[in-house]
């Protein structure tokens, strides 16, 4: 193991150093709920390209004025320095004394992106630019931001969502290079957040075994205005609305009064004992197809999982509790 180690930082000793930086750095970050203050401690900050090109410059007209005794030389190049060093102070303190919190997450299916909503809370009076939001070693381009004084900017940062359950947020970078993009100064940190991921929908085609020739409406018994259900004889206190009068020539002195029920949805059961033929992970995909289904016919519908049940009903509420059911159920 040691050779290995001496081996990488004999190959590649830049790449070497700034992972075993950064490994001592990310077991110094701890979860937090929020808000995490950002003082002055936990900002780093080093040179960028630029940095380091703009500092080769000032050293080599350094060299020159030197050589040549140049005090026009040394007027410029002193002056390319301080501003340097202002750059510095003020790249640092572009990033010092921000409160980071934890926003809303919406749920997603699996094999779709979660965005973790972050708020970046700027209590001074004095507006804050160009900051960048991002998971460390993404591909993905950072998210950019510039936070009003006191006030707060909303960052949506993206991750991909693989399997169901729970996605909890990564370590995250917070960096900025304002004014001159000269330095990098930035923070890590971890909010306590998390994404629930529902199961992929199954393919549509298939249909819950009672739901064959049920889906639908019935009659009930209960007086309503849905479904004309006949007529019958006229009793004191009917409203008049409610006569049938083109019957009244065919029975003189006895008026039919028209008679209406109520429609009533027929429950449907979404059980898990009815895909015995499936794995349990298509189990839960063919589950989450059908309370999507269900939802969208506007149908009644319970769900059944071993040691689960959940009553028939609808709605966006009753749909969120079946497909969080689906996305943390544990099989066996």
């Amino acid at each position: 193991m040691r050779l290995w180690l001496v081996f990488k930082l004999l190959l590649h000793p830049i790449r070497f150093a700034q992972a075993r930086i950064d490994a001592w750095v990310m077991a110094r970050v701890k979860r937090q709920p929020g808000p995490i203050p950002v003082p002055r401690t936990r900002v780093y900050i080093v040179p960028t390209r630029f940095g380091y090109g703009y500092a080769f410059m000032g050293l080599v007209m350094l060299l020159g004025s030197m050589n040549y005794s140049n005090s026009m030389g040394f007027l410029l190049t002193f002056l390319l320095g301080a501003l340097g060093l202002v750059c510095m102070h003020h790249t640092h303190g572009n990033l010092v004394n921000v409160q980071l919190r934890s926003g809303k997450t919406a749920p997603v299916f699996a094999g779709e992106v979660a965005h973790f909503e972050i708020l970046v809370d700027n209590p001074a009076p004095a507006q804050r630019y160009s900051f960048s939001l991002a998971w460390p070693k993404e591909t993905q381009p950072p998210v950019m931001a510039d936070v009003p004084a006191r006030g707060t900017a909303t960052l949506r940062i993206a991750l991909p969502a693989e399997r169901r359950g729970w996605l909890p947020a990564r370590v995250f970078s917070l960096s900025t290079e304002f004014p001159l993009g000269l330095f990098h100064a930035w923070t890590w940190a971890e909010l306590d957040m998390a994404c629930l991921v529902y199961p992929k929908p199954a393919t549509a085609g298939r249909m819950p075994p009672s739901a064959s020739g049920a889906i639908g409406q019935m009659p009930s018994n209960i007086a309503g205005q849905d479904e004309f259900a006949g007529l019958r004889n006229y009793h004191r206190g009917d409203p008049m609305k409610s006569v049938h009068w083109k019957s009244l020539p065919k029975s003189p002195g006895a008026p039919m009064v028209k008679q209406f029920t109520e429609l009533l949805d027929q429950e449907l059961w979404l059980e898990w004992d009815s895909l015995g033929d499936l794995d349990p992970e298509s189990r839960l995909s063919q589950l989450t197809r059908w309370v999507l289904d269900m939802e969208d016919r506007q149908h009644a519908y319970g769900l059944r999982l071993p040691g689960i049940e959940l009553k028939p009903g609808r709605g966006e509420i009753h749909q969120n509790d079946c497909l969080r059911e689906l996305a943390l159920y544990k099989p066996g």
